[in-house]
């Protein structure tokens, strides 16, 4: 019984691009760091991510998504990173934006078209950041 469920997260994850290793991202880059990803989660010209998250020491923060207390305990960075890099690959109708992703999105500012939200380096510091989060 258990290899059906396997088989249908394999062809969810090979028609979202990511065949293979199902909610993983290898890094975009060097290993990023904690406390620019701190900023880049609070700033608003970055992921502005304390808009929806909570997370320990920072305000004010939102409920839309959930806290992000833990999440280095619960998720290892390469899944963190996955769920960054665009969060529709787990969760189609995510109101999360999608930020490191330029092609197929709807609803795209114009100063944003053609490239991500986030650079690489921006979502490794956020890996790391989220990753100290135990």
């Amino acid at each position: 019984m258990a290899a059906k469920p396997l088989a249908a997260v394999a062809l969810v994850a090979a028609a979202a691009g990511c065949a293979g290793t199902p909610h993983r991202d290898a890094p975009l880059g060097p290993a990023g760091d904690a406390l620019r990803g701190r900023a880049v989660f609070a700033a608003r010209e970055g992921g502005h991510c304390v808009l929806c998250h909570h997370a320990p020491g920072m305000a004010p923060h939102g409920d839309v998504g959930p806290s992000l207390s833990g999440v280095g305990s619960r998720l290892s960075p390469d899944e963190i990173r996955f769920r960054i890099v665009d969060i529709t690959r787990i969760q189609p109708e995510a109101v999360m934006p999608a930020f490191h992703r330029t092609s197929a999105l709807s609803r795209v500012a114009p100063s944003y078209a053609g490239r991500p939200v986030l650079t690489a380096a921006q979502v490794e510091d956020l890996v790391a950041y989220l990753g100290s989060l135990r």
